[in-house]
């Protein structure tokens, strides 16, 4: 069978050095076919500038050296102005207008010249691309600056004052040449220096992504486990780039561990119910008795199943989660805490920055307001007080978070704050719990790289628990 060809996708992008080469090639021809333009634009106005200012000495110095015989008729200067002008078909051409004909050079004598017109006394013309038929019988163009004069041979003379017009011609032959030879080194020069910036454009672009192909080496490498996170040497615009990916692979480095964590806590808290199972099954109980055991520790370990799996579901944090207003998830949760705790009379006051964000899961939020809120009502005599600030500003980082929960209750011993901050562990044996509410806040504070400091309050004199959280990427 004949081989298929390598399909070609047309779709993918170019790379980024392509890309910009690209464009910056496109700008520097553009920039160069300007210049170049005007660059000949600025010599063609230059040239024919000069052409006028030598047609124009060449006509006043031609009209000085002359003068008028007694009929009228022209008499050119005794000494030529432009040998050319007494060569017929030479290309340099004199021409005067009379009111009653016109006098003509002696290299006028071949070519066909355009007439000319009688201008006005002291009046100018210069005009352009003029067409004139060579000796040779061929077409060709002509540059005319023309002025009008009057004659006058003093009041001792016949003849009244007339008006003349002088026109003196010039081919473009000689400018053309000169034109061709300016835009053929013109053009010469402009593509070498566009050929050796096009270079240089390439090595420059070479060098200033160096970096970024840095980025790209180094994320190979993590991806291949010969490095466990990103390095810190970047330019400073490529850092909020490092940064997220150096989160992203320590969020989910934590993921990894947190998920064994869970599976550890959740076969460790199933231990005992089997071992009451097996020491229950090899005994010589009634069926009703052991039928009661066995619903007792199956619900036992259904609650621990569902509560590890929630904790699992709710630990850890999205990046560049969506900001969750504070105020509606506490004024919920203090709520359902009121009514369970309606017998004790607590009052829970709210102090919230309404510019305060939090920014991540709802269930974190939960799960820390719920647990220090429902610490605090359970020790409080009478007041709760919930604070949330704004916390620390970075530039181009999303603004920290400062919450706190007060209440007038026997506070923490500082011999006990680590205590309780274990898993596992309560601040008072007598009181109904599990001693997990507390570490499960320091864990779900810990994954967004926060804080939780337990001191006494200085409000309401009982127990004060701060959640820092950092400015985030």
């Amino acid at each position: 069978m004949p081989r298929r060809p390598p399909q070609v996708s047309w779709g993918q992008p170019r790379s980024l050095q392509a890309r910009q080469l690209l464009a910056a090639s496109l700008g520097l021809v553009a920039f160069l076919a300007l210049a170049g333009y005007a660059l000949d634009r600025a010599f063609l106005e230059t040239a024919e500038s000069n052409m006028r200012q030598r047609l124009r000495s060449l006509a006043l110095a031609y009209v000085a050296g002359g003068e008028f015989a007694r009929n009228g008729e022209f008499i050119p200067p005794y000494e030529t102005v432009d040998p050319r002008l007494e060569r017929p078909g030479s290309g340099l051409y004199a021409e005067v207008v009379l009111p009653n004909g016109h006098w003509d050079s002696t290299s006028a004598q071949g070519p066909i010249l355009p007439a000319g017109k009688m201008l006005e006394p002291n009046e100018e013309s210069f005009e352009r691309a003029l067409p004139i038929t060579e000796i040779s019988g061929e077409a060709g163009e002509a540059y005319r600056y023309g002025r009008g004069l009057i004659w006058s041979a003093g009041s001792d003379d016949a003849r009244s004052e007339f008006p003349y017009t002088i026109y003196v011609l010039e081919d473009t032959t000689a400018l053309s040449r000169q034109v061709s030879v300016f835009r053929q080194a013109l053009w010469r020069y402009l593509g070498g220096a566009g050929l050796i910036l096009l270079l240089l454009q390439a090595v420059i672009l070479r060098w200033s992504l160096r970096p970024l192909k840095r980025v790209v080496d180094e994320l190979k490498r993590v991806q291949r486990g010969l490095a466990s996170r990103m390095s810190g040497r970047h330019p400073r615009e490529l850092e909020p780039l490092t940064e997220s990916i150096n989160a992203f692979i320590e969020s989910e480095r934590e993921n990894l561990d947190r998920q064994r964590n869970t599976l550890a806590d959740l076969a460790h808290s199933l231990k005992t119910p089997l071992a009451v199972l097996r020491a229950r099954s090899g005994e010589d109980v009634p069926v009703q008795e052991l039928r009661e055991e066995i619903d007792l520790q199956v619900r036992r370990m259904s609650d621990l199943v569902s509560y590890q799996l929630a904790r699992a579901a709710r630990s850890g944090h999205v990046l560049f989660a969506a900001p969750l207003e504070i105020e509606p998830y506490a004024d919920q949760i203090v709520r359902s805490l009121e009514k369970i705790y309606a017998s004790k009379g607590v009052i829970c006051e709210f102090d919230i920055d309404a510019n305060a964000r939090f920014y991540g899961e709802p269930g974190d939020l939960q799960e820390v307001l719920g647990n220090l809120i429902e610490n605090a009502f359970k020790w409080a005599r009478s007041r709760v007080l919930l604070t949330v600030k704004e916390g620390e500003i970075a530039p181009n980082r999303r603004p920290g978070l400062l919450l706190a929960v007060d209440d007038d209750g026997p506070g923490v011993p500082e011999d006990k704050i680590d205590l309780v901050l274990q898993r596992g562990v309560r601040g008072d044996e007598r009181v109904q719990g599990h001693g997990i509410g507390l570490a499960t806040v320091q864990d779900v504070v810990r994954s967004y790289r926060g804080t939780l400091d337990v001191s006494r309050s200085q409000e309401l004199g009982g127990a004060h628990f701060e959640v820092v959280l950092p400015p985030g990427l």
